[in-house]
């Protein structure tokens, strides 16, 4: 799928009232304010490649039905229509969230997460990983000094031994907001 899209979707920073039209698209006519020629949706976009579903965890209960039907069965209808789409992705799923607790309570729904649990990969917390604290900053310094075309940010011991006794509670994003604040705060 390498050459195919790579769409990515953050399911907690879409209003839930246009999640839906945002992942299946829509048929013009659909809603007040949609499109006259209709819109596409981000699985459609994927087709042939991968969605990557950040924070899922967020998605409303009844977006989650839909979710798993599009998983179950690969297609869906966009909202407004009522001809299938068929598509071949590979979705992958992301969250902050321990998803067997958010199952437990009723929050997310348990078929979905057995769908979405095929390999799963956890991440350690930054705080207990703090051994890549250093070469995740000179990553990122490299990476942010270069984009946005300034000198690169010497991090001396003191600053280190401050990045490496602080909590993360933001963990690597955090860490690589930091490391673009002393970038662009350097004089």
């Amino acid at each position: 799928r390498s050459g195919h899209p790579f769409v990515t979707v953050n399911c907690g920073a879409i209003p839930e009232n246009l999640l839906e039209s945002e992942l299946f698209g829509y048929e013009k006519g659909a809603f007040t304010g949609a499109s006259e020629k209709g819109k596409i949706g981000k699985f459609e976009m994927a087709d042939k490649g991968t969605i990557f579903l950040d924070e899922i965890g967020d998605m409303p209960a009844h977006l989650q039905v839909k979710i798993l039907h599009v998983l179950q069965n690969m297609k869906f209808e966009r909202v407004g229509g009522n001809k299938p789409i068929v598509v071949d992705v590979r979705v992958i799923a992301a969250t902050n969230k321990d998803l067997r607790d958010e199952v437990n309570k009723g929050n997310f729904r348990k078929d979905l997460y057995y769908r979405l649990n095929v390999l799963p990969i956890s991440l350690i917390p930054l705080r207990e990983r703090r051994s890549d604290i250093p070469l995740l900053s000179m990553f990122f310094m490299e990476r942010i000094s270069k984009k946005l075309n300034k000198k690169a940010v010497v991090i001396n011991e003191d600053a280190m031994k401050s990045l490496m006794d602080y909590e993360w509670p933001g963990n690597v994003r955090e860490l690589e907001n930091i490391i673009e604040l002393m970038v662009n705060t350097e004089a």
